[in-house]
Order: C-alpha cells, then structure tokens, then sequence
C-alpha cells in the first residue's frame, strides 16, 4: 500500500521544515538519510529503482561547481575578499555595501553556500575588531549571497536542479534573472541600512584583547586558474555538450594539478548537501509514483493551480520556501509538475531564491550563516533575520514578479 510511502514522505518534508527531531541530533540531511532506510528496509523502494530516482546529471553538475568553488576556496579567495572587505575604509553603510556587492557578486558565479561558509566567521570577526555590531552585516552576506545566486543557473543548488530538469540555457536565463537579482542587490543594502540605522549608526566600541583571525594567504596563480576554470565553463554552457559534462572536464582539469591537493580539494566538497539531494530525489520519486500523488496532479490540473502563472507561484514559492526550505520546496514541486515550460522553471528559479530571504529557514545559505557566526560568539537569531528578511523579501519579490510579468516569461 503507499500509506507507508506517504508516512515517510510527510515525515521527511515536516523534518526538514523543523531541521531536527526532539531528542536527537541529528539534521536535515540525516533525516532525509534515515527516511531513505525506512525506504528500502520495507521493500517499498528496491536498489535499481532508487538508482534510477537519482538525477546524477544534476548532482554531477553540483559536485563539479562545488571543486571550481574549492579551486577558489583552497587558493585564499574568500579569505582575501572578506577580510579586505571587513577592514576596509569608509562608512558603515559603505562596508555594508561592500559585503553585499562581494557576496552576492561571487555568488552569481559560485554555489552561495559555500560562499556563505568560507566568508561568514572572517566577515563577522573582521566586523567585531572595528567595535561594531555584526548582525546587520551577517544578514547583507547572506541577503546578497541569495539575491545574487538568482542571476544564474550555477548560483544556488535549486538553479542547478531546475536548470537540469528543464534544460535551460545558461544565457538565456541570465537574460531574465539578472536585473531584478541586481536590483535585489540595491534592495537589500537599503533595506538593512534602514531597518538596523541605529545599530549602523552606533559609536564603535572595538572590544579588547580580540586577536586577528589568522587567513589563508592568496595564491594568485590558483586564483587565476579558478577565473580561467569560470572562463571555460562559460564557453562550454554555449556549446552542444551537455552542462553536467562539460563542468566535469573543468572539474577534472582542476583536479590534476601540481600545487592543490585532489584529497584537500574534494574534501572541501559540502558532501551532506550531495546527500540531502541523493536522498530527497528517493523520497519524492517514490511519493510521485503513489495514487495519493497521481491524483493531487489531477485535482491541481482541474482547478489551475500548477504555478504556471504568477498569481498561483508567488504565494507557493514564499509558502514552501521558509517552510521546507527552498531546495526541498523545488524538489517537491518538480516531482509532481510534470510540464512546465522555461518561462515558468525560470519564475520558480528566481522567486524561490528570492523568496529564501523572508525567514532564517528559507535556505541553506541563511542556517550556515547563523551557525558559522555562533561558532565565533557572533549571534544570528531568528528574529533578527526576519527583521530585515520579511520587508526586503516582499519588495525583491514584488519586483521580480513585475520582471517576469512585463519582460513575458510568465503571465499572471
């Protein structure tokens, strides 16, 4: 019967709305693991038929852009860009600028996540040193690392899998997404700078016997490969070869190298998010082959509610997103919405990014934020993110709804 199947189906997706179980320590990525087990353990899903569930072009894809990101992370990039950022000169509300332009400028180019990983502690402890408050700046990295990731297919791992599954072109896409994601950029500094005025505007108290972080110092010749590595993924998007290979020949170059480690280079992979997409691509494959699943595409067809236009995905992309999280909301969507067009995959790409903004579960890149600043006594709590995370969100939103709406790729 498919009664389990949907039991484990809900149990997964309320896991990973809440990130945890009472009780346990265990994450979105374990339960997404154990729901797997329960899976296979009662004959509901068999080993070829998890196989063939896997969508290994996107996790391909993801794996390969996770190594160029390793290229930039292991040659002292992020490093470089944060703490240049974080001790620069000038105003408060020009420093705030500058960790939104850097964040979300890299990550248009890179995965978000591991941008927010690499610069979150350098940025929060490079903030603290000046005697200033963290937290407004912790939210302009996260803020521009989601609103720059919507500019392009390899921004975010939800770009990634929708790009995959409807076979987007790379510059076609970015034709789309990149306006309203610069301006979201614009928004989001004008947005914190005057909703945390008063902290911005504060005398810096810069606290005593606080050592400097110790860097990775710069490798400019590794650097210099990562742009060529980005530079050579963009001719071969435009070429006739799927994206998931080419990305791989990059990757492969990447690998055979002189100076970096492979064993260093992959182990900077973010091997859980791999997992956590292995894993849900199981669950919802299995929870789209049940009757319950058939039929909520029949009454969802009768009654015009596949987010095909924008009045019917706005509310759902804001909706799933800060409840399940934008890449678990794609996943889910993708699984039962069986034809959309490009105009409508590029929507959910841009809206669901976006929409990852409004609350501190909204995405991926917002948790690592929150938890790599705790682990250098930097504190990011929920009501500080939705402070400035609900205002900024509606307006990119609305902005990117008018976007879609009058450039034509999608209809309200």
């Amino acid at each position: 019967m498919d009664s389990f199947v949907i039991a484990v189906f809900v149990l997964t997706y309320l896991g990973m709305a809440f990130g945890s179980v009472p009780g346990l320590k265990i994450d979105r990525t374990g339960i997404a693991l154990v729901a797997v087990v329960a899976l296979l353990v009662s004959g509901k899903v068999g080993v070829r038929a998890m196989g063939s569930s896997i969508d290994v072009p996107t996790l391909l894809l993801l794996f390969a852009m996770m190594i160029v990101s390793a290229q930039f992370q292991l040659a002292g990039v992020y490093e470089t860009v944060a703490t240049r950022v974080a001790s620069g000169t000038g105003s408060p509300r020009r420093l705030l600028g500058l960790v939104i332009l850097a964040a979300g400028g890299l990550s248009a180019v890179l995965a978000n996540d591991v941008v927010c990983f690499a610069m979150t502690p350098i940025v929060a402890e490079g903030i603290r040193r000046r005697g200033l408050d963290p937290r407004p700046y912790l939210l302009g990295l996260v803020g521009g690392a989601n609103a720059g990731s919507a500019a392009t297919l390899i921004g975010n791992p939800q770009n990634i899998l929708i790009g995959q599954v409807g076979g987007l072109d790379f510059w076609d896409f970015l034709a789309a997404c990149a306006v309203p994601a610069a301006l979201s950029l614009l928004v989001v500094h004008l947005a914190i700078a005057w909703i945390w005025r008063a902290e911005l505007d504060a005398a810096p108290v810069p606290p005593a016997g606080l050592a400097a972080a110790p860097g990775r110092r710069l490798h400019r010749w590794q650097a210099a490969k990562g742009v060529c590595a980005l530079a050579g993924l963009a001719l071969l998007f435009a070429a006739p070869l799927p994206r998931e290979v080419g990305a791989m020949v990059i990757a492969g170059l990447l690998l055979a190298s002189r100076r970096m480690s492979s064993r260093e280079m992959i182990g900077s992979v973010d091997w859980h998010l791999l997992l956590l997409f292995a894993c849900l691509f199981v669950v919802t494959g299995a929870f789209a082959d049940t009757d319950l699943a058939r039929q909520w595409v029949e009454d969802l067809a009768e009654r015009g509610l596949f987010p095909d236009t924008l009045g019917s995905m706005l509310p759902l992309a804001l909706a799933a997103s800060n409840s399940i999280g934008n890449v678990p909301a794609v996943m889910l969507i993708l699984s039962v919405w069986h034809t959309p067009d490009p105009g409508a995959l590029t929507g959910l790409a841009l809206l669901t990014t976006l929409a990852g903004n409004f609350l501190l579960v909204g995405s991926l890149a917002n948790i690592i934020v929150a938890e790599r600043a705790a682990s250098v006594g930097a504190r990011l709590s929920f009501g500080d993110f939705a402070r400035a995370g609900v205002p900024l969100t509606l307006v990119t939103m609305a902005i990117a709804v008018a976007w879609l709406w009058l450039g034509g790729w999608m209809h309200w």
